[in-house]
This record gives structure tokens, sequence and C-alpha cells, in this order.
């Protein structure tokens, strides 16, 4: 029996087609990640996922890609073979870290990893609304990533604009309105799905830079992060 053939009969009683079921892995696996709360398209896909979810992880176990799914804040993550899952038991004898698509680059994941620091901040604060996200201003970023890692963003809009429409790609921040990010006024929503992003190692080295003011420590938590591969 086909492998397509075994599809459609695991999919047959919850009413999804193979072309649901592909569109889904394909979305899934284009974007590394799906959020409920982003968009018409992702809450389709979001709820779709949840029906067929054993079929989904059986089948992408095969590639050995693992899937996290927070049900609480309603998004799903796949990582690629040897990736550090947050919460997860590393796979050591996997062959490769590589990630489904280009990785962060620098200036994006010192962004990144400010970002988690404020996102954990608040957290510990109870600054956290209902759906698990966080508002922080551009001038507190700004101030932030220069406290901690001694760095600045752009002077060009285009750039500072292209780093941020990456980041949102990764759904990992949400902005209302792209005039936003033109001046220290500008209000940023950190989504919740940061903490599967960012792992708990690489964050617990950023704390003590931040205590000590050590730059040096700091860079390391930034290209441990961009070697992760996590996309």
């Amino acid at each position: 029996m086909m492998i397509t053939d075994v599809l459609n009969e695991a999919l047959k009683p919850l009413n999804i087609s193979n072309d649901e079921f592909s569109e889904l892995i394909i979305r899934l696996l284009d974007y590394g990640v799906i959020n409920r709360d982003e968009s018409q398209v992702e809450t389709v896909l979001y709820d779709r996922y949840v029906q067929c979810s054993d079929i989904v992880l059986e089948y992408l176990s095969v590639l050995k890609i693992t899937v996290q799914h927070d049900a609480r804040f309603c998004f799903i993550r796949a990582f690629p073979p040897g990736a550090v899952v947050p919460g997860l038991p590393s796979d050591e004898d996997s062959a490769f870290a590589g990630g489904f698509r280009v990785r962060p680059n620098q200036q994006e994941v010192a962004v990144i990893l400010v970002l988690r620091v404020e996102y954990e901040k608040s957290l510990r604060e109870g600054k956290v609304d209902e759906k698990g996200c966080v508002l922080i201003s551009m001038e507190a970023l700004v101030i932030a990533l220069n406290n901690l890692l001694k760095r600045s963003l752009p002077e060009s809009l285009f750039e500072r604009k292209t780093i941020f429409k990456h980041i949102r790609q990764l759904r990992l921040i949400k902005i209302k309105n792209e005039l936003d990010l033109e001046t220290d006024d500008g209000w940023i929503s950190i989504q919740p799905s940061i903490t599967s992003f960012v792992s708990d190692d690489v964050l617990s080295a950023l704390y003590p830079a931040e205590n000590s003011g050590n730059v040096e420590l700091a860079d390391v938590a930034v290209d441990e992060l961009a070697l992760e591969g996590q996309q």
C-alpha cells in the first residue's frame, strides 16, 4: 500500500483531504511556525493541526523533525533534526543541526535575545496579557540593546524595517503599524512563542552578562543562538 493511500485512510475519518494536509505541512515547514492569532489562514491551519496532530507527528518523525505545540498560547513550531527544543531532551545522535530556511543574521539575533530578556522580565513581574504577550516600546528596546549588548539599531530605516520584518516572519513579534518602527514612541508586542525560539541555556548566559556588563559573555550568547539553526 502506498503512503498516500495510508494517509488517505488516516485522514478520512477527520474529513481532512490530502491537499489540506499538504497545505498544513508545507506551511509549517516553510515558515517553521504557525500561530493561531497571526491571521485567518493560520487560524484554520492551527485548528487543522489540532485535528490531525498525531498524523502530523508521525509523518514528520520519519524526517526526524520535532514539533512543539503550545496549547495555551495556540502556536506550533517545527524544529529540524539536531535542533535544541526547549523542554525536550536533545537528540545527541542526530545527523545535523541545519535549519529549514535562512537563519537570522547577527543583528537580528541580537534583537531577538534582548526581546527574550525583556519578555522574561515582564513574565516575572506579571506584566503579561491574557494571550501571553508583552508590550515593549522602541525606546526601551533601544536602551536594552545598548545596555546588554552594547549594540544599536541601524540608522537606516530600511535596514531597521528589514530586521523587524524577519523577526515578525518568525512569529516572535507583532507590530500594529510600521510607523512604530520609525519613532521611539512606537510599540512592539513580544509573542510567547519567543520562549520556544531562545533556549533556557542561551537565556541564562545573558543574565550574568546583563548584571556584570560583560559584553563578551553576551556576544557568546548571540553566537550560540546564531549557530543553533532553529530556522
